[in-house]
């Protein structure tokens, strides 16, 4: 039974950081899972912070969706499993629609965040049938005003329920607050 910790928090709230540490301690194989896209010069320099902030020993794996056939044999041997970040992994798989969001109706929507959805249970199964811990990094986004357009809105929706499946099935969850991690589950 794999073990799952999630850590989520605002932006810049210490998430990335506190969960680095956390898979320090479980040993130096860790397999580090890359959830962004370098779409542009603002997305290439946080990655490059990333990169520079983590060891260059843990194995990186640069990739979004059907985790659970990336990793399927790359776990033996690994002392934990870090994905940063959930939120951005979401964000991917809705840009990848090239949907209208103006325009988007309502089944659409309902077919998109099922999608995203399966690739969560994907990854929940994976987890529960591992050896290795696993520590998830993800957004909390509903904190905020609405957003006013209406992919913000759908992404805030989606990642919100996101949270709440991945917390259901965490082991523990950590909020990340001005970079002291607070313990919210186990």
């Amino acid at each position: 039974m794999g073990k799952l910790t999630l850590v989520t928090g605002g932006a810049r709230s210490g998430k990335s950081t506190f969960a680095e540490e956390m898979v320090k301690k479980y040993g130096n194989e860790v397999v580090y899972i890359a959830t962004s896209i370098p779409f542009d010069d603002e997305m290439k320099l946080r990655i490059k912070k990333h990169r520079e902030q983590r060891p260059d020993y843990w194995e990186t794996i640069e990739a979004y969706k059907d985790l659970d056939r990336h990793l399927k044999d790359r776990l033996e041997g690994k002392s934990a499993v870090l994905l940063d970040c959930i939120t951005v992994m979401v964000t991917n798989i809705m840009i990848e629609n090239n949907t209208d969001w103006d325009a988007i109706e309502a089944e659409r929507i309902v077919e998109i965040e099922a999608n995203i959805k399966s690739e969560i249970s994907k990854l929940i199964r994976l987890i529960n049938g591992s050896p290795v811990p696993f520590v998830l990094v993800t957004n909390e986004v509903g904190m905020g005003i609405v957003p006013e357009y209406p992919a913000g809105r759908v992404f805030r929706d989606i990642a919100g329920r996101v949270n709440q499946m991945l917390a259901a099935a965490a082991d523990e969850v950590y909020l990340c607050i001005s970079g002291i991690p607070v313990k919210i589950k186990g």
